[in-house]
């Protein structure tokens, strides 16, 4: 069986789906635990495949047994393989968590949300995993559909920002199917490794350098790359809470590891760096992003609003980290896809625990949270200064990461932008401290003076989960060498110094 773990990886959670969605309207209590295994295999799948890589090396697995460039193949490597087992963790993880919270959220619909739950992961994992330029249009599409579903069916202006997200989102999609369509008829092939191989002798093609620059800008939308970001704010804000922990954490994440697999792995180094010379253009982009994130999210009076704001930052340390095009600025990206998506997820179920009790995220309704819910805040607390960059927690050693590569590039407006956009999160989060701990409750003053207050804390199951999130945002910090030098540094091509 573990010779078949990419085909299962993908199978495993679709099948999922489909049971969930059919016992949605037999037995409603079942949806969960069918969700549960399903998440359960494929995380499985997807460890034992980053072990494989770890003790063998790169290896592809050939749908059908149809070898490329006929076929669909997949192909697992120290990049995927541990972007695989992210998207697998926080997927259960967040599953788990808000278990209660999307029983009382759907209701009736619960089979529904469990099935769109599973197919938007099954398409992430897909994405990851392809080898094929055009599958992996197809697997967008689906986890993009899937997406816009579960943001629609939140309350307020929900609806809206998930159809400003589909306009953007199809534009992006488009945009990548043309590129692929004009490297298809450049080359006559749709598999990443065969594309490779025939690239290099059509550099000077300006079909391949259109098909390059149309790829990047879909996926540069489907990442929420300022100033293309316009859909994520509304849609992040008012997704429901349970589908935070899923959405947030992935979506611009994944899209920036298919961002690094087209360049490293079908336009290659040479192309994009050598022949092209896009980095300095994306950098400078990155740096814009960074600020305007940054600044965007200090006039913000909702924390998940804030945290949307961040997310637009974050995809510029990622992006910039990229295109500085050394190897120690590409090894803080890829460390930052990582500790990026537990960070992330770490301080959207903190949200998500604050709106399920206070029923709103608004920052004067956080007066008094410390004392409310002491421990969803104590782990807002270990994310926020992780997002900071405050060791020992995993968001210092990527930046550490990326600051150092933008020094080794001579790139100093990066590094400048980087600490800026830190301190500005400082600025952010502390002013949530102040108003959870110093500020009076609203409705009885005489608090913070010695009265009684009633805790509140989240569920259970969700601050379990919290608690065991802001906990591996250490673990990983304290591990994070030897994640470099196991998993990413083999996963960088040797030309890259």
């Amino acid at each position: 069986m573990r010779e078949h773990f990419p085909a299962l990886v993908v199978v495993v959670p679709l099948i999922g789906a489909l049971v969930a969605a059919i016992l949605g309207w037999v037995n409603k209590r079942m949806c969960f635990p069918v969700a549960v295994l399903a998440m359960g295999g494929a995380l499985v799948a997807a460890s034992g495949m980053l072990a494989r890589v770890l003790s063998g090396g790169p290896f592809d697995y050939n749908l059908a047994g149809w070898s490329p460039p006929m076929g669909i193949g997949y192909h697992v490597d120290h990049l995927n393989g541990i972007v695989l087992v992210v998207v697998g963790a926080v997927a259960l993880l967040n599953l788990v968590a808000t278990h209660r919270a999307a029983a009382e959220t759907f209701g009736d619909r619960l089979g529904a949300f469990y099935a769109l739950y599973v197919l938007f992961a099954t398409g992430l994992f897909g994405i990851v995993v392809t080898g094929d330029a055009f599958n992996l249009f197809v697997l967008l599409e689906i986890t993009a559909i899937t997406g816009y579903a579960l943001i629609g069916i939140g309350r307020e202006h929900a609806p809206l920002a998930s159809l400003n997200y589909v306009f953007m989102g199809t534009i992006g999609a488009s945009l990548y199917l043309l590129g692929v369509g004009y490297l298809y008829l450049a080359t006559g092939s749709l598999n990443m490794a065969d594309l490779a191989r025939l690239l290099p002798e059509l550099y000077a093609s300006r079909m391949i350098t259109a098909a390059f620059i149309i790829c990047m800008l879909g996926l540069f939308v489907k990442m929420a790359l300022f100033p293309l970001h316009g859909w994520l704010p509304n849609a992040y804000t008012y997704m429901p809470p349970v589908v935070g922990g899923l959405i947030a954490p992935l979506t611009t994440k994944v899209m920036v590891y298919v961002m690094a697999r087209i360049v490293l792995s079908v336009f290659t180094p040479a192309f994009a760096f050598g022949h092209l010379a896009m980095g300095p253009a994306a950098v400078w982009l990155a740096i814009v992003a960074m600020l305007a994130g940054s600044l965007m999210a200090l006039s913000q009076q909702r924390l998940t609003r804030m945290l949307s704001y961040i997310i637009v930052a974050e995809v510029g340390y990622m992006v910039g980290g990229f295109w500085l095009g050394n190897r120690t600025a590409m090894t803080g990206a890829v460390l930052h896809i990582v500790n990026d998506a537990a960070m992330t997820l770490c301080v959207f179920l903190a949200a998500a625990g604050l709106r399920f009790k206070l029923k709103t995220d608004d920052f004067h309704a956080l007066q008094g949270a410390f004392r409310k819910m002491p421990v969803t805040m104590g782990v807002l607390v270990v994310g926020a200064l992780s997002i900071i960059g405050v060791p020992p927690t995993c968001g210092f050693f990527s930046k550490w990461y990326l600051i150092s590569g933008g020094i080794a590039a001579g790139h100093y407006p990066f590094v400048a932008a980087l600490l800026l956009s830190s301190l500005v999160n400082a600025v952010l989060f502390f002013r949530i401290f102040e108003i959870g701990h110093f500020e009076p409750f609203p409705d009885d003053r005489g608090a913070h003076a010695g009265h009684h207050v009633q805790v509140t804390e989240a569920p259970v199951s969700m601050s379990a989960v919290m608690v065991l999130t802001a906990i591996g945002l250490i673990v990983l910090g304290l591990y994070a060498g030897k994640i470099v030098t196991t998993i990413i540094d083999p996963a960088l091509p040797a030309g890259i110094v």
